[in-house]
């Protein structure tokens, strides 16, 4: 995208983080000029992680998605503890589809033991939720695949980065799983997989058949000190982003993982939310 169309959807998304702070209901707001909505605003669905508001209440955690004019979110055990009884995953995710939210996953689960497995299955099947985004065991993903089968659950393999021992890029994962149940996919990091000297946008187009969800960030650097800075001041191509995924008509979620700014990241995401919007506007 040249400077001249840079500038402009960066107008539109200062018009989209004003509203994010005001407005309970973003998604139908963003018009064309002419006033008319963007399709492409309708097939890219936008969500919240909530390990975004880590340090922030179950109801604080809620209101701030809404504010942003997100509808759907998929929880860090923060928010809902996978140790939760039956009972209290049923009451927590009645809660939210009272807000008028999609509790549609949750992750980061780590799973270390076959006990973990099954802990995370069940608590996602009681919470009513679609997806998984997990982080299993090499030696566990034969059982992840059979659960998989019997619950009908997805499971999206998450990208830790430069770092990381266990899937540290989209295609360390991608290698493990290929000849697996394809509910058996990816959650694409496109921060973390940029800091691993991946282009993102290559990784999404090259692993399409297995990505079931993502997380959409910037980071300073392509490097592994690099940081998660508010999306368009760090050094992801985000509009390439946006187009490879619309291009593949990507299904699944687009979550927003603001790791900055813990104690205040209503101000930075609601940044970041905006300036994908303004993309969608001109893409």
């Amino acid at each position: 995208m040249d400077k001249t169309s840079r500038r402009n959807f960066i107008k539109l998304a200062g018009f989209g983080l004003a509203g994010a702070s005001i407005a309970p209901n973003m998604d139908a707001s963003l018009t064309s000029q002419k006033g008319e909505a963007k399709e492409s605003q309708v097939k890219l669905k936008l969500g919240m992680a909530s390990y975004t508001f880590r340090k922030f209440s179950l109801e604080d955690t809620l209101s701030m998605t809404k504010r942003l004019g997100l509808k759907r979110i998929a929880f860090k055990s923060f928010h809902l503890p996978l140790e939760s009884t039956d009972a209290q995953i049923k009451f927590v995710s009645q809660k939210v589809r009272d807000t008028d939210l999609e509790l549609y996953g949750c992750g980061v689960v780590y799973m270390k033991s076959e006990e973990e497995v099954h802990r995370a299955f069940n608590y996602a099947k009681t919470a009513g939720m679609k997806v998984i985004i997990g982080v299993p065991n090499h030696e566990l993903l034969s059982l992840v695949n059979k659960k998989v089968q019997e619950f009908n659950i997805k499971v999206a393999i998450h990208n830790h980065g430069p770092g990381d021992e266990v899937y540290p890029t989209p295609e360390s994962a991608y290698k493990m799983i290929k000849d697996l149940d394809p509910r058996l996919g990816l959650c694409i990091d496109i921060g973390h997989t940029q800091r691993s000297g991946v282009d993102p946008s290559e990784s999404v187009k090259k692993f399409a058949d297995r990505l079931i969800d993502l997380h959409i960030k910037d980071v300073s650097s392509a490097t592994r000190e690099g940081s998660t800075i508010e999306i368009g001041r760090g050094i992801i191509d985000i509009p390439k982003v946006i187009r490879t995924l619309l291009k593949l008509n990507f299904a699944g979620t687009a979550a927003f993982e603001f790791e900055k700014d813990p104690d205040d990241p209503l101000p930075g995401v609601a940044e970041s939310v905006g300036y994908v919007r303004g993309v969608l506007s001109v893409v």
